[in-house]
């Protein structure tokens, strides 16, 4: 028995050595929030349907070798015949460790991973100031942020080969 301990013990050892690309999460915070309702109380009579804007936007600062922060903000305008009901907006942020990777799977670590640990805390921030803001309660959808960075990537791309052809026509 002793012995499979002792195997066991250095397997794990082993494994620690060996260990390849590291990720964590060493903060979040709330880096700015924002809520008004610039036509209160009138805006509580409104009748029409309301119509909502959503804008999603994330930005990366390298702090160190290792270490990231990125803050992935959202802003939620709310018209009811194009008279703002309400304007909320959460930047929710985050310092990640990220160790190991090379500088494509960095790249769609901070524009995948990093957002979808940050949306559901900037999810359920924007849905508590709606309602404190009294109106009825909203929760925003699931976002796909691996389609985003696809897209991303794909307009990167195009932008880069359009670059490319404007040259090679301009050096002609």
């Amino acid at each position: 028995m002793t012995e499979e301990i002792q195997n066991d013990t250095a397997i794990g050892a082993s494994d620690s050595e060996a260990a390849g690309p590291a990720f964590t999460v060493e903060k979040l915070y709330v880096k700015d929030v924002s809520f008004e309702v610039p036509g209160a109380p009138a805006v509580f009579n409104e009748e029409s349907q309301p119509q909502l804007q959503m804008n999603l936007n994330q930005q990366v600062t390298r702090l160190n070798d290792a270490a990231f922060e990125v803050v992935l903000g959202i802003t939620l305008t709310c018209t009811a015949d194009d008279k703002p009901l309400y304007l909320a907006e959460v930047k929710q942020a985050g310092v990640f460790g990220l160790a190991g990777f090379d500088a494509q799977t960095l790249d769609a670590m901070l524009g995948t991973h990093c957002p979808n640990v940050l949306y559901p805390y900037a999810r359920q921030l924007i849905s508590e100031l709606i309602q404190a803001g009294g109106f009825p309660p909203f929760l925003l959808q699931p976002i796909n942020f691996e389609a985003l960075y696809a897209e991303g990537l794909r307009q990167r791309m195009t932008q880069a080969q359009d670059l490319e052809s404007s040259e090679a026509v301009g050096n002609a």
